[in-house]
Formats: structure tokens, C-alpha cells, sequence
């Protein structure tokens, strides 16, 4: 990463944004019910800071986003306008949907447009949430306040004696660090997030009642992890991570989020009225080598600016939670028992994937530490598949992180259970469904998943890195699902009828037709237009047929054109790595 350094915050503003008290009601985003949700990206200024006007992005406003609340079942549109003076992409992280609706790089929502997903709710209750996802722009658009949380309802859910009343004793925290400049212009690419927000609130408080609560925790940072507990060292019980609720709840004093992750706990307030609680981050109790503490690296690699971001490795308030008088019907009791869950059995697994993690060479000391980091030596290209997969397939992807950095490393389309980490079962927090894992300097994680529902030959999901600059420096990879059992299809146009298959294919694609014409020319095509193979052919008796190659080619996107006298027949082919 190639930082671009800014003027720091004076330590007095440091302070401020570290002391013991709060003096900003915590704000709690809107919340959109309903099957039709309408989203404009926003641009304008925000007064952050006292004197100042800050540019920023959101949703339906100029910073930060609503809550979407949406149900398992339901068929939803979401209607994204992009009045954003540059194009963007918005991503539903952690939800199960098409590849095209999926709101990865490649799609992209132009100025002045208008883009519609839509697709059915199948995810089981859980939080979720959505920002931008462009290529090379996911840091800026994220830190520029586009995030929002989506909140996912179920049967199995309402049925269980959980707080549920959004913004009273259902609470999102949407935790970010962010960089300013001495202008208070946001600031990206910079280890000088010294200024922690809730929700796009500075020094936040929250009035709840004595009661259970439920604290919706997302870490939506850029970079920084949190290790996170309460004063006092007040225990809370886990009853859900990324993808949905734990079979039973968990007692902890502390939690470890890192970006893109989300757990949702219940605290027990009851009894405590009058008194002031504050969630905080340990930041002491980091393990060396995650984004926010004392130190990463062990070889003398230096990321510019670490060690002088006086947030690392350091103990500081996060949120101030004052207790108030109890509701009318509260909650004040904590479920022990919750969603039973059904990890893939290992007996099922079709194949297993390893993704290495190393930066980009030649490797260095800073770059261990620093990057850009690469994923199996490759760095992400718009125009390449990395990984093709079945519809149906069950598979373990093992991630070797051969990196000085933790990376906390996210898959779209599914979400999994981790298998083991350096061979030892995952501690409690980490077990259940996930989708972003954190993999630590020199280990190696393995997970479990199934693809299932959704085959697309031609639009890809993604995977990587949740450190936003790591992802936009290219440590990203894509893969599409294939269904094995629709490969072969046929294509008619005027009086030619064309057979390609297998399509996706690793080793040749077989290219089958009739027609009238006495001569055909098939010829196949890069993204970009480069000319690969063309072949004459000469139907006997109105047939014809030939192979085209692709044990060279790599993986990735390809366009094939037959030509007769009387037409042109144009097909996308994907070279995969089956």
C-alpha cells in the first residue's frame, strides 16, 4: 500500500475523541420495512466537526445509511439511484443471492442511474449489511459514510424470548475509525484513523432501559479491529455472528470483531438503572499482528504511521450507555437455548481449495506488513474468473496466510462453518455461520460450504481481503457457479444452428452446427478483442463441427463468433479450471 500521508489530528483532539465521557446521542439510522426499498446515493457535507464542512456520501442522505429490515420469504426490490457525482456499486454483504444482483465490481450503477435487484430472502435471521463495492473504490466510498445494516427476520427467531423493539432495546452499532486531515476533509490510504464513530456519531451516549438488551455489533471500519467488552468487565451472552444465530447462547467478557464481521449480543441491564455503562475496546489484549494493535510484523516491517496512531494498542471508550427506566414489557430474561444448526457433514465435501496469501513480490519486510498482497500470486483483474465451482458442491477452502498481517478474508454468495484453525477447533465466538473469518500472521484457517441455488457461467462473485485498501490494491479474487447438469446449449439464428459445449470447459470447447451456407468461420476472442483462434470450415451435408483449444488460456471470460454468408452468431465462453 502506497500511503498518502496527511496532516495528524493534534493529541488534544486525540483525547477528546478518547475520554471517559460521551456527549453526542447515539444516532439511530431509520429503519425500511416492507418488500421495495428505494435508495438514493447521496453526495453533500456533513458538520463532523464544529466549524467545518466535511464531504461525505450516504443513503437516502449525505451520511451513513437506513436500516433495511427484511424478512426470510419475501421477494424485494431495492431501487438504487446513483445521484453520486462518480459511479458506484452497492454490495449486500452476507446475503444469499444471484450473482447479478450481488453488487460486486462488475456492477456498476453510473451516474444519473437507476439499478434494481431483485430476488428472494433466503438467509436465516441474522445482521447484515450493505455498502459500496467498486473496484479500486471501496475504501473511499465506505469511509465517505456509505454503510448500512440490514436486519433479516424469521420464524425460528420470533419465536424465541429475544429484545426485538429497533432503536429501544434493539440497538445497531456500526463501529468505524476514520482519518481526518487538518481541514476535517475524510482521509483514506492513511494509518491516522484517530477518530472512532457509532453509527456516524463522535463521543456517542445511549439512553436503555434496565432490561436485556440486544447490541447488533458491526465493525465497519476500514482497517481496525476491535476487542470488545464493558466496564467493569461486565459479562454479556453471544446469541449470533455473521450469518445467523448460534444453537446456544454464549457467556463472554470479551468479543474480537474485525472488519466486515458482526455478532449480536444481549447485555442484562436489569437491576442497573441510573448507572453508566461503557462498551470499550481493549485494545491492550490485541494480538500482535491485527490492524489495531500495538504492533504488526516481527521482522522490522514498518506500515508509515503505525506506531504513531495512538489508538493502537490502546484501551478506549466506545460507546456510553446510560440506563434508564425499564419498558412496559420488558425483556429480562436470556434464552439458553437458541437456533439449532447442521454443519455440513465432512463425508459430503466434493473438492478442497487453498488460497495463499503473500505480498506482492519481491517480498520484502515492509511489504509483509504493508503490501499489496496478492492471493495464490494473482491480483484482481476485472476481466479474469479465478475459481469455477459447481452448483451443489460441497467444498473446503483452506486460507494460509503467509503474511505479517491479520486478514480478515470474505466470500459473497455463501457463507460457511470454520472447520479448524492450525488444526484446533475455532473458539466459541467463531463457530456458527460465517462468512468473514480472521486469519492471523502464518496460520492457516480452514472452512466448510456449499454452493447452493444460484449458477451464473458468466457473472462472478467475489472473495477477499476486508481491509478495504488491501481489497482496492487488488488482494480480490473472483469464481462463478456452474450448473454441470446445463452445459450444453443450443443456439439458433437465421438458418445457422450452432451447439457449444461443454461451456464453462477446461481443456476445449466443442463447436457443433447446421446451416445452408458453404462456408463457416469460427473464430474466438479475448475480452479486449485480441483474435486467439479462427478456423474456415466447409459444411459437408449442411453439418459441421470443430474443437477449439483452451488448455492455454487462462481462467476467465472469452468471445467466440461464427460467421456464415447469411449471419453472425456471437457467444460468451468461460475457460475454467475443472
Amino acid at each position: 500500500m502506497k500511503l498518502l500521508y496527511t496532516i495528524s489530528l493534534s493529541w488534544i483532539a486525540l483525547l477528546c475523541a478518547s475520554q471517559s465521557y460521551a456527549q453526542n446521542t447515539l444516532y439511530i439510522p431509520p429503519a425500511l420495512t416492507g418488500t421495495t426499498f428505494n435508495l438514493s446515493a447521496q453526495s453533500g457535507t456533513t458538520t463532523l466537526f464544529s466549524g467545518f464542512n466535511t464531504p461525505t456520501y450516504g443513503i437516502n442522505g449525505t451520511w451513513m445509511a437506513p436500516t433495511l429490515i427484511i424478512n426470510k420469504g419475501d421477494s424485494v426490490t431495492f431501487n438504487v439511484t446513483n445521484n453520486l457525482p462518480v459511479s458506484t456499486t452497492i454490495h449486500w454483504h452476507g446475503l444469499h443471492l444471484p450473482s447479478k444482483w450481488d453488487g460486486g465490481p462488475h456492477q456498476i450503477i453510473n451516474t444519473g442511474s437507476i439499478w434494481s435487484p431483485r430476488f428472494k430472502v433466503m438467509n436465516d435471521a441474522a445482521t447484515f449489511w450493505y455498502h459500496p463495492h467498486g473496484d479500486k473504490k471501496t475504501e473511499l466510498h465506505v469511509s465517505k459514510g456509505m454503510a448500512g445494516m440490514i436486519i433479516v427476520k424469521d420464524a425460528a427467531e420470533a419465536a424465541l424470548t429475544l429484545p426485538r423493539t429497533y432503536g429501544v432495546d434493539d440497538i445497531p452499532v456500526i463501529i468505524q475509525s476514520k482519518a481526518f486531515d487538518v481541514l476535517k476533509q475524510i482521509a483514506i490510504a492513511t494509518e491516522d484513523d484517530t477518530t472512532v464513530f457509532v453509527n456516524g456519531t463522535m463521543q456517542p451516549y445511549l439512553n436503555a432501559p434496565a432490561q436485556v438488551i440486544r447490541l447488533r455489533l458491526l465493525n465497519g471500519s476500514t482497517s481496525r479491529s476491535f476487542k470488545l467488552g464493558f466496564t467493569g468487565n461486565l459479562a454479556f451472552s453471544l446469541i449470533g455472528n455473521d450469518a445467523g444465530l448460534l444453537d446456544t447462547s454464549t457467556t463472554l467478557t470479551r468479543i474480537q470483531i474485525a472488519p466486515g464481521e458482526r455478532y449480536e449480543i444481549l447485555l442484562n441491564l436489569t437491576g442497573k438503572q441510573s448507572q453508566t455503562i461503557y462498551l470499550k475496546n481493549f485494545g491492550t489484549e490485541l494480538t500482535n499482528g491485527i490492524h489495531g494493535s500495538a504492533q504488526v510484523g516481527t521482522t522490522g516491517g514498518m506500515i508509515p504511521g503505525y506506531v504513531d496512531n495512538k489508538l493502537n494498542g490502546a484501551d478506549f471508550n466506545v460507546l456510553k450507555i446510560m440506563v434508564t427506566a425499564p419498558t412496559s414489557t420488558p425483556v429480562t430474561t436470556i434464552p439458553t437455548t437458541l437456533v439449532p444448526k447442521s454443519p455440513f457433514p465432512i463425508s459430503s465435501v466434493n473438492k478442497e481449495r487453498t488460497f495463499l496469501f503473500l505480498p506482492e513480490p519481491p517480498s520484502t519486510p515492509d511489504k509483509m506488513v504493508e503490501g499489496p498482497f496478492l492471493i495464490n500470486g494473482n491480483s484482481f483483474d476485472m476481466n479474469i474468473v479465478n475459481d469455477t465451482v459447481k452448483l451443489g458442491h460441497t467444498e473446503i477452502w483452506k486460507l494460509v496466510n503467509g503474511t505479517e498481517i491479520a486478514h480478515p478474508f470474505h466470500i459473497h454468495d455463501v457463507w460457511f462453518y470454520v472447520l479448524d484453525i492450525n488444526g484446533v477447533p475455532p473458539p466459541l465466538y467463531e463457530r456458527g455461520k460465517k462468512d468473514v473469518i480472521l486469519v492471523m500472521p502464518k496460520d492457516t484457517v480452514r472452512f466448510i460450504t456449499k454452493f447452493e441455488d444460484f449458477a451464473d457461467p458468466i457473472v462472478p462473485f467475489m472473495y477477499h481481503c476486508h481491509l478495504l485498501h488491501h481489497e482496492d490494491e487488488g488482494m480480490m479474487g473472483s469464481f462463478i457457479v456452474v450448473d454441470s447438469t446445463t452445459s450444453v446449449k443450443n443456439y439458433q439464428q437465421d438458418n445457422m444452428i450452432v451447439k457449444v459445449y461443454p461451456n464453462p470447459a477446461a481443456t476445449s470447447w466443442l463447436v457443433e452446427g447446421g446451416t445452408d451456407s458453404k462456408e463457416i468461420k469460427v473464430t474466438l476472442y479475448d475480452l479486449m478483442g485480441k483474435m486467439l483462434f479462427t478456423r474456415l470450415l466447409s459444411p459437408v451435408s449442411g453439418k459441421f463441427a470443430t474443437s477449439v483449444n483452451a488448455d492455454l488460456l487462462p481462467v476467465g471470460l472469452y468471445v467466440l463468433k461464427i460467421n456464415s454468408e447469411f449471419s453472425t452468431q456471437t457467444l460468451q465462453l468461460l475457460k475454467s479450471n475443472y
